[in-house]
């Protein structure tokens, strides 16, 4: 199996994270609508002070123009809500103008004491079809213009997208040293590109674990062009129970009332539903058995009514423990998880596998926290 260096390649732990459903993606059985768990202030403000109190490290706060709410207005909201848990913002770059996007994220990161990263995505928005060349180049000009309003005193950026030129840098000074991690995700060349000259941590779907390590091999290849070394991390669902059979149980209930049609429609309904990231996805439901298993723990059922990450580890404590420690020797630093519904699924994890684990909040490399203030909030390698 191959294994690549990573920034923070000293460390035995690993940062875990939950998972916001911000995007009404909230289940009791997949495919059947449940009003007391649709996309809320109240539900997913539940779900993220959960995710602290279990000991989680981080949450994803994820984006979407067609359900659910605003990322960054919930980011906001959580701020005094929470006290060690860091906040993984999605943003769609270019949604914002870039200077008024450095302004926010700056806020938001005094808001929150250091304790934002973000999740960098580079999409459609509704209503566009673009070309995927002039999406990247687009998410390269903003990331480039967020760093210069983070680091220098003027910004001064031409590119083929954004001009500007003589701005200050004064309103747009964020609370971390050079400005918040960037999480990034993505398969095709461009997307790589990116990934390697400008982001932190490349972010994947679930896939065997062979492809995982091909493609973490392809974008360390070019951040080694850069000069640079990333952190890896993998967005995964799951299920985790006393005993294998149990979960293996409760993954069937989970799809057992799913009509496939309606399924197809949620998936679709997502701006990404025709990326290259997705379709992988669907190429691992194929290559699946008939019980939807890709590998002995790695279960694609919940993509029949997903787009993005479409699979789930499933099985006991102890198989989970292992699964993990798995992709850990491949070189993976970061756990983005989630399961059905999000709370109890929270619950489960954090009670039978977070005090388990050696976990951190990933280092803020680039000397990006000041002097004096702690990088991660409860400590590299402390135990929930």
């Amino acid at each position: 199996m191959t294994v690549v260096p990573v920034t923070s390649a000293d460390l035995d732990a690993a940062e875990v994270s939950w998972f916001a459903a911000l995007c009404s993606d909230d289940y009791r059985q997949l495919g059947v609508p449940d009003g007391d768990l649709r996309s809320s202030f109240g539900h997913c403000s539940t779900i993220a002070r959960e995710a602290e109190a279990q000991g989680f490290r981080n949450i994803l706060c994820p984006s979407s123009y067609q359900v659910g709410q605003d990322t960054l207005s919930f980011v906001a909201g959580m701020a005094p809500l929470t006290e060690r848990m860091n906040f993984l913002a999605a943003i769609r770059c270019g949604e914002m103008q870039p200077i008024m996007l450095a302004r926010t994220v700056a806020t938001l990161d005094h808001m929150l004491h250091g304790r934002l990263t973000l999740n960098v995505i580079s999409s459609d928005f509704p209503g566009e079809t673009a070309d995927s060349a002039y999406r990247y180049q687009r998410s390269r000009e903003v990331v480039q213009i967020l760093k210069q309003a983070w680091t220098r005193d003027e910004i001064n950026f031409e590119g083929e997208i954004y001009n500007f030129q003589g701005l200050t840098t004064a309103p747009a000074k964020p609370y971390q040293t050079g400005g918040p991690l960037l999480y990034f995700g993505g398969y095709s060349p461009a997307a790589l590109e990116l990934c390697g000259e400008h982001c932190d941590v490349y972010l994947m779907w679930p896939e065997p674990k062979e492809q995982l390590a091909e493609r973490m091999k392809a974008v360390h290849a070019v951040a080694e062009r850069y000069g640079r070394t990333l952190d890896y991390g993998l967005r995964v669902h799951v299920i985790v129970r006393d005993t294998e059979a149990e979960a293996r149980d409760y993954a069937e209930h989970l799809t057992a009332a799913l009509d496939d049609e309606y399924g197809r429609l949620i998936r679709e309904r997502a701006h990404d539903s025709a990326s290259l990231g997705v379709s992988h996805q669907a190429r691992a439901r194929e290559l699946a058995d008939q019980f939807g298993y890709v590998e002995p723990h790695l279960w694609t059922g919940i993509g029949r009514a997903r787009s993005g990450c479409g699979a789930a580890l499933v099985g006991s404590t102890d198989q989970i423990l292992s699964e993990l420690e798995a992709y850990r020797k491949m070189g993976l630093r970061a756990f983005i998880l989630s399961g059905y519904p999000h709370l109890d699924e929270c619950r489960h994890f954090g009670q039978r596998v977070l005090p388990e684990l050696q976990t951190c909040s990933l280092p803020h490399v680039y000397g990006r926290v000041p002097e004096g203030v702690p990088a991660t909030p409860l400590g590299n390698g402390d135990r929930k």
